[in-house]
């Protein structure tokens, strides 16, 4: 009976051992207990007697050793614990850089004309529609002068003409009056002789 339980108390130590081992050297300090005690116990009748003070030895060292294995383990369920909460907010961080990059990015992009926020391609496009439209009103107003100055041309010349034949009308007038006036003169003259 009592190599059962001792067994058993082995097996279960054993289980608890391997499953919450950290390291090599504490899964083999708590072996090496175990094969100490075993090794230094007496066989009495196929039986294996164990020290009485050497199994409580061995039971409070076990304690103990599982007792570190879980403070160690809520040590590092903590350490966990603050590493996702460091994690998350990295995140939280990474979230609002990406959101301040996005934004940057927005300004950066974003030309202000008049006070309004344009984007490059719709401030490119109003500038050239304003190059475009100024260019076809300089095309208009070249167009327009050309046919003022055209005008202006023919109308110089006609004026030069009209003065070149009133002129003439005047000279021919002069010339006439002229002839009329001595001809006046000449049957003046006749009627007083």
């Amino acid at each position: 009976m009592r190599t059962i339980i001792f067994s058993s108390l082995l097996l279960i130590f054993s289980v608890n051992v391997l499953t919450a081992q950290d390291s090599l050297a504490t899964s083999n300090f708590i072996e090496d207990e175990f094969d100490n005690l075993i090794e230094s116990s007496n066989n009495y009748q196929g039986y294996k007697v164990v020290d009485y003070d050497a199994l409580i030895e061995l039971r409070d060292n076990t304690k103990r050793h599982v007792q570190d294995l879980k403070n160690e383990l809520q040590e590092e369920q903590s350490t966990i614990a603050s590493q996702n909460e460091e994690i998350e907010n990295l995140e939280n961080q990474l979230a609002e850089t990406q959101e301040d990059l996005k934004r940057v990015n927005e300004e950066k992009d974003a030309i202000k004309f008049l006070g309004m926020p344009f984007s490059k391609g719709s401030y490119m496009a109003m500038m050239w529609g304003i190059v475009g439209v100024l260019i076809l009103a300089l095309l208009f107003f070249i167009y327009k002068f050309k046919n003022s100055n055209a005008t202006t041309k023919e109308a110089r010349h006609r004026l030069n003409e009209t003065e070149k034949e009133f002129d003439a009308y005047r000279a021919k007038a002069l010339e006439k009056e002229q002839r009329l006036g001595r001809m006046l003169q000449d049957e003046k003259n006749k009627a007083k002789e």
